[in-house]
């Protein structure tokens, strides 16, 4: 994970992240790169989980080192001497970007926004991306970056950062990120990685997910509701929130996101705030 906001900003929404990642991970070993968190008040919101034995822990990425020896190595450079332009949209925010994928190139692991809801391991994952939606004929249209499985050097990776430095753009959402995956991908590289279903981790898209916050009291919402979360409970790993979208949203109780934290958190404290 990656954190790149204040520590004071990392709320409820994002500890649930960590306490449902590790209810179906209990060995797991998490590591949230972060200069903000790599702090007094860091150590202290993860005190709960490190009390309890879970495995994680904060650290300041040191960029110049992490980035030495790959295909950003020389884009970096000339970012820090001013001959690169970040563009408009927040530089840390395609740092995250790019962090993520040349940490699991030099370690491999699993990549994971904070914004999620897991529901089961994944550790039997490998070298795997999701796709966020497919055609109607089932081939994938768009694909995501907010989870990420892969090896240690795995060449799709290598080709991420190759695709960064070539066509890095500061002003347009989604050039660095999700949408560089997917054109990368689309290129039909013979590397031996798997692209997972919507269903798998993008279950529901960014333009519905306010639906999942919700409960109606009528009969037919709450079998929709029960419908859905046995469809969850059989094919999805995790549950992406499209924070940017959702993150305003109350939680409303007997909700399937309200009812996903409940059966999968370990503290399970201010699921409904007031």
């Amino acid at each position: 994970m990656t954190w790149i906001s204040p520590a004071n900003t990392f709320g409820r929404r994002e500890f649930f992240a960590l306490e449902t990642l590790f209810k179906s991970h209990r060995k797991g070993c998490l590591i949230i790169l972060s200069r903000t968190l790599d702090t007094p008040r860091g150590v202290t919101i993860l005190n709960p989980l490190t009390e309890l034995g879970y495995n994680v822990v904060s650290v300041t990425p040191e960029l110049s080192f992490l980035f030495n020896r790959t295909p950003v190595e020389t884009w970096y450079t000339d970012l820090k001497k001013g001959n690169k332009d970040p563009g408009e949209i927040p530089l840390a925010q395609n740092l995250s970007n790019l962090i993520r994928l040349a940490v699991l190139y030099k370690y491999g692991g699993v990549y994971l926004d904070t914004d999620f809801i897991i529901l089961k391991d994944f550790s039997s994952l490998r070298n795997s991306i999701g796709a966020q939606s497919v055609s109607a004929n089932g081939n994938w249209t768009r694909l995501n970056n907010a989870v990420l499985i892969f090896d240690r050097k795995h060449p799709l990776l290598y080709k991420f950062m190759e695709e960064f430095a070539l066509s890095f753009d500061g002003n347009k959402w989604g050039q660095n990120g999700p949408y560089l995956v997917s054109r990368v991908v689309e290129k039909k590289y013979q590397l031996n990685f798997t692209v997972l279903p919507p269903i798998s981790f993008y279950p529901v898209d960014w333009v519905r997910v306010s639906g999942f916050f919700m409960k109606l009291n009528t009969r037919t919402h709450s079998r929709w509701i029960d419908a859905k979360l046995s469809q969850l409970s059989g094919e999805t790993y995790g549950v992406h929130l499209w924070n940017k979208r959702s993150s305003k949203i109350k939680i409303e109780k007997g909700s399937i996101i309200g009812r996903l934290i409940s059966d999968h958190c370990l503290f399970c404290k201010d699921i409904y705030p007031s």
